[in-house]
Parts: C-alpha cells; structure tokens; sequence
C-alpha cells in the first residue's frame, strides 16, 4: 500500500458520503437545501481531486502497482455511479442519458478485463479524458444550483456523445491489438458457431418435417380404419338379414 492506493480507497469511501447528503431524508424531485448542494460539490470534487492526484503519484514516485491498477477503475465506476444514479433519484438529470453512460462504463470495463486475458493494455484515449472532466462539470453543475442545472444538462451531453465516441476507440484498439493469428482463430470461432446454428436449425426443421409426416400418415391410417369398420359393419349388417331372411323362410315352411 502506498499514498494512491489510500488516495484510491479514500474516493470509494467518499461515496456513501456523497449519496448520503443528496438522499438521505429526501424523496424525488424535491429541491435540496444550498447547504446541502454545497456539501455535495465539495465531496464530488475531492473526489474527482483524488482520481487525479493517485495516478500522477503514483507516476512521479514510480509506485505503480497491480493492486493501484485494480482499484483506481472499479473507484471511478462506483463514484460516477452513485452521483448519477442519486442525481436521477432527485430529478436533475435523464434517466436514459444516464443508463447510456453507464451501460458504456460496464462494457469498456469488460472490454479492458478482456484485452488483459490476450495480454493487452488499452491506454484512456483523449476523448475518455474528455468525458472524465466533462462528467465532473456536468455532475457539479446540476448540484450547485437550479440556475446552472441546463449548463449542466448540456455538459451531460457532451459526455453522452464523449462516452459512444471513446467506446467505438476503444473497441477498434482491442481489435488493432489482436494478433493476426487471434483474428483468425476468433473468425473460425465466429464461423463455428454460425455454421453449428445453421445445422441446429436444419436439424429442427428436418423434426418438425418428420413430425409432420408422421401426422399425416397417422391421420390417413386412421381414416383407413374408419372405412374398414364401416365397410365391416355394413356387410355384418347385410348377413344378418339375410339369416333373418332364411329364418323366417325356414319357419314359414314349417308351418305349412
């Protein structure tokens, strides 16, 4: 452990502070008190301070570490989180711009847990770092005051767009880090699998097929049957009336 690990860890302590000042004892849509929203930028801000001031430490002092490396992601994640997730709770800010950035958020960090499993290291590009100091103003300006709140809105924005932008980079660094034998593993792969899931759907279509048939040939075999049975009962019927015929005959030729 080192000062930007504390430094790491002191963000994620921060959290549950800042989410308690914005909701504790408050439902949505109501306005929060100045001195509330005072309190919330000042703890957003040391917050995003510390994000700033754990990676250039740990740079300067040459204390870069797996566990610094770990921890300064998962923090901005859970930071970012908490104040856009609260700020929709309170009504300051779109919900379906916050899942965006948030959905973002989730899938480059998949993304980077991937290229680490090929041996890669995705570097932030410089829109991913326009999208950080974005977000600080957009989270700031919606607290602050109900005066800066459509500052705030554009500012979320432009971190909306910042987010899909810095997500396609990051999605073609991965693919450019790819070794070419990679590539042609995983376009194997991809057609192995769509190769398996058209055989699959022959093969249930050749079921459904056989399935068929063997309705129709149970239907017509039933149909069969029933011509059989009246085919049968109408000759029963027809001997015996002819023994009742001969019957009746015999007898009459008794009586006489």
């Amino acid at each position: 452990m080192n000062i930007s690990n504390y430094l790491t860890l002191l963000r994620i302590f921060l959290v549950p502070v800042l989410v308690a000042v914005l909701l504790t004892g408050r439902t949505p849509y109501e306005t929060l008190t100045q001195s509330a929203r005072l309190l919330a930028v000042a703890i957003f801000a040391i917050a995003a301070l510390t994000d700033v001031l754990d990676g250039y430490l740990a740079r300067l002092r040459n204390e870069v570490t797996r566990l610094g490396k770990l921890l300064d992601p998962i923090a901005d994640k859970i930071l970012v989180s908490a104040a856009f997730v609260s700020l929709v709770q309170l009504g300051l800010a779109p919900a379906w711009i916050v899942v965006i950035i948030l959905g973002r958020e989730f899938a480059v960090s998949g993304l980077r847990l991937i290229a680490a499993t090929e041996g890669m290291n995705i570097e932030v590009s410089r829109f991913g770092k326009y999208k950080m100091i974005s977000q600080v103003l957009a989270v700031g300006f919606l607290i602050v005051s109900n005066q800066t709140r459509p500052v705030g809105i554009a500012f979320l924005y432009l971190v909306m767009v910042l987010a899909v932008v810095s997500m396609i980079g990051y999605i073609r660094k991965f693919w450019r880090g790819l070794k070419p034998e990679r590539r042609q593993q995983l376009a194997r792969r991809r057609s192995f699998r769509e190769m398996k899931e058209h055989v699959l759907t022959t093969t249930r279509s050749l079921r459904e097929h056989r399935r068929l048939l063997r309705e129709q040939r149970r239907k017509a075999r039933e149909a069969r049957a029933g011509r059989r049975r009246r085919i049968f009962s109408r000759a029963a019927r027809e001997e015996r009336r002819k023994t009742a015929s001969a019957r009746k005959a015999g007898f009459q030729l008794k009586q006489q």
